[in-house]
């Protein structure tokens, strides 16, 4: 089937409304730079869910940073969309500013090169992410280990996506399918959705992140549900099977197990965190924050954005108090993070 004719099928559908959550920021990002919702009907929405694992990172966990960097010979090395993620009391950049070291990074292996160069500094690197990362802060842990790096520790808030999928077909009913995040799937697999898919009679569907991908996905999507289908599609071969990425998974299982985890703007997600083993605590630098109860800033709609009940737009705060230069909001503060993404393309 030609793209002009899905996208002719898409925009003369006129059936019952249809929501679909994508769960990745950069199908996010990649709806708008497209044009997407231009291309199919009103009736068919697409909504946001929580797919920037910064934006979902517990203020508790930002106060353990902060702490840590302002202590004599300590350092936090962090990527650059941490800076901004507020604390209960301050940020990273905040922290910096106060004197805290902070240091930013553009590979999770460049804190291994900083501990053996600077051997007298303390180093906690904030290892934040999804299933994506979590094998290299796997790997980093295996060089650790064998080049008997000693002053580096990993504050892990290593999230898996699925669990926060089931959170949210079991309690936001209105939503009909889901586009999977392609990033994720690569090491999850296909297979990772079935359960969810059946349970809850929603499909799932993996895309690509181009136009005609993410076209082909919703085309796929209403399909299924014209027909009374709920199936796990796998649109994206070419870089997702069935399994997924297997040598990553056998990592993930070798270095992590899981655990409940808060997630700010939804609260506990049972066994949603990847966390280091007992055998490997040695390089916790204190992951395991116990009763965290937190919540989202007056006016602020992000949880409402996570679970795909409002569009960021639709908050009272957005563009008017809260942007990217001054977030109020989690989902402002990363530019994979839903408020962010619709701020710079709305």
């Amino acid at each position: 089937m030609k793209i002009q004719e899905v996208i002719d099928e898409l925009k003369s559908y006129n059936g019952k409304p249809v929501k679909i959550m994508e769960v990745c920021g950069t199908h996010t990002s990649s709806i708008f730079k497209n044009g997407i919702r231009s291309m199919i009907s009103p009736k068919i929405k697409l909504i946001s869910g929580p797919g920037c694992p910064v934006c979902v990172t517990s203020a508790a966990y930002i106060d353990r940073l902060t702490e840590f960097s302002l202590k004599e010979d300590h350092c936090v090395l962090t990527f650059g969309d941490m800076m901004k993620v507020k604390g209960s009391s301050m940020s990273l950049t905040e922290a910096k500013a106060a004197g805290g070291k902070v240091k930013i990074l553009y590979s999770p292996l460049m804190a291994l090169t900083e501990a053996r160069e600077h051997k007298s500094i303390q180093y906690l690197f904030a290892a934040v992410g999804f299933e994506t990362t979590a094998p290299i802060y796997a790997l980093m842990i295996e060089e650790m280990q064998q080049k008997n790096i000693t002053n580096l520790k990993l504050l892990t808030s290593v999230k898996t996506i699925v669990p926060a999928l089931s959170y949210i077909c079991e309690r936001e009913k209105y939503i009909d399918a889901f586009l999977s995040p392609g990033h994720v799937s690569v090491i999850t697999g296909a297979d990772s959705y079935r359960e969810l898919a059946e349970k809850y009679q929603k499909p799932f569907v993996i895309a690509g992140f181009e136009g005609e991908h993410i076209l082909a996905a919703v085309y796929e999507i209403i399909r299924q549900l014209k027909t009374g289908r709920y199936e796990v599609k796998n649109m994206y071969a070419t870089a997702v099977k069935e399994k997924g990425n297997e040598k990553a998974r056998a990592l993930l299982s070798e270095y992590f197990e899981q655990g409940d985890d808060f997630w700010r703007g939804i609260g506990i997600i049972e066994n949603s965190a990847l966390r280091l083993k007992k055998k490997y605590e040695m390089f916790d630098g204190g992951s395991r924050i116990e009763g965290i109860n937190e919540e989202m800033p007056k006016g602020c709609k992000c949880t409402d954005v996570i679970l795909g009940r409002k569009n960021p737009a639709e908050c009272p705060l957005f563009k008017t108090v809260c942007t990217p230069l001054y977030a109020i909001g989690p989902c402002m503060v990363s530019s994979e993070g839903a408020c962010g993404i619709w701020y710079q393309n709305s």
